[in-house]
């Protein structure tokens, strides 16, 4: 009975790792949910050393997997509870910035990789839309040159066709700019759907069934469509100038961008509720042995629910520490789930499993 906002988050902004779509024969790019940092920003930071690695890649005659992409661990990255293959892997990585292909001998280290950025003990770096956007000249706050370059080597891989996925850096850029506005425009569509009480179905194909297109399009011939939003939409964020306003045109509304939109994450930064995440992983070694990776180091279980309740545990404890430490109270946990499995032989055989814990609770006010 208590008026509250209605909260919904995507991954999608700025920073948002953009993807190869390879499936089918046209291609194209996805974006987030995971983020990484822009290339344009880490070479601020170490511009030579990225720009020479940029341009030996874009001599090679065929483009890398890895190319365009960095990764470096984290100052002060507590190493401790790693198996071998993660300890090998952050051993090679050290205290430099290397080209993400240099440091990966096999896929199978993909996965070391995977949980090593999950335990935030390492970062990526790779082309997003502020990288996009610093090609355009949409930005400039950070190294242009170091974002065209990786941007034209994204723009030299392949899709389904063998065609390039772009033409060069500046079609690449504008083509990842148009895929956020258009992630936005579905996401702010599939809330709307899902808060419209006049609907019942499924909220993500609403948004995209093709007389919600048609209807954005003002369709009219034999028939006329027309479709959009009935209440305006605000844009905040540092970068909401730059990447908003079209999403407005295309959903037939207003969009409203405050005078100082731009500081408006940051403010609520300071006075919303204070959020950690812990995550883990449980993997099957053998057939009917599950091992959870802890800080502490790994330990098997014969039980996947045992194996999961102490990950669990282990979460909970760390994340209600760390959200008590960065100065909340009234902490509040939220545990998820997700499960992989596969089918052998008529056999459902679990694979892997990965957990989240969120801990959040209200800054503590200072007393004098």
């Amino acid at each position: 009975m208590v008026e509250a906002v209605a909260m919904r988050t995507t991954g999608l902004g700025g920073d948002s790792e953009v993807h190869l779509n390879t499936s089918g024969l046209s291609g194209g790019i996805t974006l987030g949910p995971r983020r990484v940092l822009p290339v344009s920003l880490i070479a601020q930071g170490a511009p030579g050393e990225v720009w020479e690695v940029l341009e030996r890649q874009l001599n090679e005659p065929t483009p890398g997997e890895h190319d365009g992409r960095f990764v470096r661990a984290t100052m002060g990255a507590m190493l401790s509870g790693l198996d071998t293959r993660e300890q090998t892997l952050i051993g090679r990585i050290g205290a430099d910035l290397h080209p993400l292909g240099a440091v990966l001998r096999n896929r199978v280290e993909l996965g070391a990789l995977g949980r090593l950025l999950d335990r935030g003990l390492i970062q990526i770096a790779a082309i997003t839309p502020s990288d996009a956007a610093h090609v355009l000249g949409l930005s400039d706050e950070w190294d242009a040159d170091a974002a065209h370059m990786a941007l034209a080597l994204f723009s030299r891989r392949r899709v389904g066709s063998g065609n390039r996925v772009a033409p060069d850096a500046v079609h690449l850029a504008q083509m990842i700019i148009d895929q956020l506005r258009k992630q936005t425009v579905l996401a702010l569509l599939e809330t709307s759907f899902d808060e419209d009480r006049a609907f019942t179905d499924d909220p993500v194909d609403l948004a995209r069934h093709v007389l919600i297109k048609q209807g954005l399009r003002g369709h009219a011939d034999i028939v006329r469509l027309s479709a959009g939003l009935n209440l305006p939409v605000i844009g905040l964020g540092a970068s909401a100038a730059t990447y908003y306003p079209p999403v407005g045109e295309i959903l037939n509304t207003r969009m409203i961008l405050p005078t100082h939109a731009g500081v408006a994450n940051a403010i609520g930064a300071v006075a919303g509720r204070v959020i950690t995440r812990r995550s883990g992983t449980v993997t099957t070694p053998s057939e009917g042995s599950y091992r959870v990776h802890l800080p502490g180091g790994p330990e098997d279980f014969t039980e996947l629910d045992a194996a999961l309740t102490r990950v669990e545990a282990v979460l909970t404890e760390e994340a209600r520490a760390a959200t008590a430490g960065a100065g909340a109270a009234d902490i509040e946990v939220n545990v998820s789930r997700d499960l992989r499995s596969t089918v052998i032989e008529t056999r459902e055989m679990f694979v892997e499993g990965h957990v989240t814990v969120e801990a959040s609770g209200r800054p503590r006010v200072a007393v004098d």
